[in-house]
């Protein structure tokens, strides 16, 4: 007796409506959703880890061609990193004793500016040039208040950093969560660096194969936009940092690596950054006359014109290369959704939406012949 084929079960039966689909994917992405959310501290100390061996791994292949065996050369990473650690604590606990210090001048500093500035009005009256005051005034108010709120947040948080008695010394159980996470992503980043091909490997056959020659190309699109501009604007951000605190130290300016460091932090932001880091250098440098304000207005323009027009085009790639507005709008947007950690990705984010938009899209159809 032959028989036919089996009718479809219900499950079957259902699957072939897509709605039905629709409803199980989406229950599926927010039951992901709800346990990555318990889970997220497991996830962020593996994309830190991740993060490491990812911009480690051009080095270890590097060593690995010089005949260096590749845990030899993960040693030697784990070395750079703890002086890099090393070295970052003790900066950083100058640095933020410096930018209290600068905080605590800076109102003292501003009226030696408004003196400088009454002094510059009054000589235009004297010429002819009048209706200058209200202007003055206004831009007083203005940076007074920004002054204020600025120091009343963020030396109360520096003098805790810095105080040995201060809840970040004393909270023992602090101290053990973050060493705790600290080296569950160093034993992580040193497995993942031994492993980095096979590790790739295993998350690409995740995907159903046919997905995988897709998944590859955008991950080196991913690489591209987001490795690269990450691993550029380390370097470029060093670069501003030290030339900013080397030439103001030569000029004799205080707080000369705070500035650095600030200049280098906000190099990130086109336009703005290099605003934010020479105010401060303007403000310490206009007591010691006007020959100092143009030489440290001059550090910053050599700093930035150098990277601006050599450092950055070389360093990173043209295909990532956006533009002064696109970066200050993804910043902004970036940080109006998700706060410090949306202004930080957001950058990379959009440069890899463009590089996709540009492979994908102006290559498709849809572009080339319309809809």
């Amino acid at each position: 007796m032959i028989s036919g084929p089996k009718p479809p079960n219900a499950f079957q039966y259902a699957w072939r409506n897509p709605w039905f689909r629709l409803v199980i994917f989406a229950l599926l992405a927010v039951a992901a959703y709800f346990f990555a959310g318990q889970i997220s501290s497991i996830l962020v100390s593996f994309a830190v880890a991740y993060l490491i061996a990812y911009i480690a791994n051009p080095m270890l292949n590097w060593l690995e061609r010089g005949r260096v065996p590749r845990g030899l050369g993960v040693l030697f990473v784990l070395l750079l990193l703890a002086g890099v650690l090393t070295l970052a604590g003790l900066l950083l606990g100058t640095i933020a004793g410096q930018l209290i210090d600068l905080l605590r001048q800076l109102p003292q500093l501003v009226q030696n500016v408004q003196g400088w500035a009454d002094g510059w009005i009054q000589w235009l009256n004297s010429h002819g040039v009048s209706g200058l005051e209200e202007a003055r005034g206004r831009v007083t108010e203005t940076i007074q208040t920004y002054i204020q709120n600025l120091g009343n947040n963020l030396v109360p948080i520096l003098q805790r950093w810095l105080n040995p008695q201060g809840a970040l010394f004393t909270s023992i159980a602090t101290i053990g969560s973050v060493l705790g996470q600290l080296l569950i992503i160093i034993l992580m980043s040193v497995y993942l660096m031994l492993d980095y091909s096979r590790v790739n490997k295993a998350m690409l056959k995740m995907f159903p194969r046919p997905w995988q020659p897709k998944v590859l190309e955008f991950s080196d699109l991913a690489g591209t936009a987001i490795g690269g501009y990450v691993r550029g604007q380390l370097l470029i951000a060093l670069f501003v940092g030290t030339v900013v605190a080397i030439g103001l130290s030569l000029l004799g300016i205080p707080s000369a690596l705070a500035i650095g460091f600030l200049a280098g932090i906000f190099n990130i932001i086109p336009y703005l950054g290099p605003i934010i880091g020479a105010i401060p250098a303007v403000l310490l440098a206009a007591p010691m006359g006007i020959t100092k304000v143009l030489l440290a207005i001059a550090v910053f323009v050599v700093a930035n014109q150098v990277e601006g027009s050599f450092l950055s085009p070389i360093v990173l790639s043209k295909t990532t290369d956006l533009h002064p507005i696109t970066v200050l709008l993804s910043i902004l947007i970036g940080a109006s959704l998700m706060g410090f950690a949306g202004a930080l990705i957001a950058v990379p984010l959009v440069a890899l939406g463009k590089l996709a938009v540009e492979k994908y899209y102006y290559s498709s159809k849809v572009y080339t012949e319309g809809p």
